[in-house]
C-alpha cells in the first residue's frame, strides 16, 4: 500500500527543510508527498520545488488563488494516489517510523480507519519543549464522542476510500478542518492509538493555529462538535438538550462539560479497557 503525505503550503519555505528531510528519512518507503501551495510568493515556492526536484516521490501543485486551509487540505486528498493519506505541515516533522507504524495498523487491522499518535511541541529551531500528554485511545463506537477534549491529534492518519464515503472535509471551517475529518472518519469504523511519539510540532509566530488564531480554532471546533451532533441524529447530550441552530461556542462546550467528571470517565476507562480485551 501507498501512504499519502499532505502538505498543504503557504509561505513557509525558512521551515520545510526540516520537513523536507524527515520524509526522506522514513522506514517505510512506499510513499508519496503531495504538496498543494495556496499562491504563496514566487521565491518561495522557488525554494520548495528546488529542494523536491530530485525525487519523483514528491509532487507539486498550486492553486490559483489563496483559498485557505480547509480548501487546500480537501484538494490535497483529491490529489492523492496512496490508499492512506496523513497530514503535515510544512514547519513540522515526523520520525523517521511514523509511517511504517501507522502502515502496520492498516495492514493488520481492516476495520480501522483512522490512527494516531503522540506529538512533542516544540520551539522554532525544533528542541523539544512538552509533550502532548492528552493523547491516549479512545473509545470506539460512541456516538456522543466528540475528541474534546482533544485526545486524537498528530499524526493522524486515514483510510481515503472511507473518507470518500463520508461527507468529506467541509472547507468551510477552515482552521476546524482536521476535527472535521476526525470525527467523520471515527464515524465509519474504528480509530486505533499508537503510543508513540512521532510528530515534531513547532512553535513560531507564523503558525496557523497559533497566537491570534486560537480563538477562531476554539470557535471553529465548536461548530465541527456541532455539527457533528445534527449528523448523528443527537437531540440531546447527557440530558440536555442539543439546540437547533448553532449560535456560540460557549453553549456548545457547555453541553460536554459533564465529560470532566468522574464518573464519565471511570465509565470511559471500563469501556476502552473492555475495548482492548475483546477487539
Amino acid at each position: 500500500m501507498k501512504f499519502s503525505i499532505l502538505i498543504a503550503h503557504y509561505n513557509n519555505a525558512v521551515f520545510f527543510k526540516d520537513c523536507f528531510e524527515s520524509i526522506l528519512q522514513q522506514t517505510y518507503t512506499n510513499w508519496e508527498a503531495v504538496i498543494l501551495d495556496d499562491a504563496s510568493s514566487d521565491n518561495e515556492k522557488k525554494i520548495i520545488q528546488e529542494m523536491i526536484s530530485k525525487d519523483k516521490r514528491f509532487r507539486f501543485f498550486e492553486n490559483e488563488k489563496n483559498s485557505g486551509v480547509g480548501v487546500t487540505k480537501s484538494k490535497l486528498i483529491e490529489l492523492a494516489e496512496g490508499e492512506i493519506c496523513g497530514f503535515l505541515d510544512p514547519d513540522d516533522t515526523i520520525s523517521p517510523t511514523a509511517v511504517q507504524k501507522c502502515m502496520e495498523i492498516f495492514q493488520t487491522r481492516k476495520n480501522t480507519v483512522l490512527t494516531y499518535s503522540r506529538f512533542m511541541t516544540c520551539d522554532q529551531n525544533l528542541k523539544p519543549i512538552a509533550p502532548f500528554r492528552s493523547a491516549m485511545q479512545v473509545p470506539n463506537g460512541d456516538p456522543c464522542f466528540f475528541n474534546f477534549p482533544i485526545q486524537i491529534a498528530h499524526f493522524v492518519s486515514f483510510r481515503k476510500a472511507v473518507y470518500e464515503q463520508t461527507e468529506k472535509m467541509n472547507p468551510n471551517l477552515k482552521i476546524g478542518e482536521d476535527q472535521d475529518l476526525y470525527l467523520k472518519m471515527y464515524e465509519k469504523g474504528n480509530v486505533h492509538f499508537i503510543n508513540e511519539t512521532n510528530y515534531l510540532y513547532r512553535t513560531h509566530q507564523g503558525g496557523i493555529s497559533q497566537n491570534d488564531n486560537k480563538k477562531k480554532s476554539h470557535e471553529y471546533f465548536a461548530q465541527v462538535i456541532f455539527n457533528t451532533m445534527k449528523r448523528r441524529g443527537l437531540s440531546t447530550i447527557n440530558g440536555k438538550k442539543v439546540p437547533e441552530k448553532y449560535t456560540d461556542s460557549d453553549e456548545i462546550f457547555a453541553l460536554l462539560q459533564y465529560q470532566h467528571q468522574l464518573p464519565f470517565r471511570i465509565k470511559k476507562k471500563i469501556k476502552i479497557t473492555l475495548q482492548s480485551i475483546f477487539g
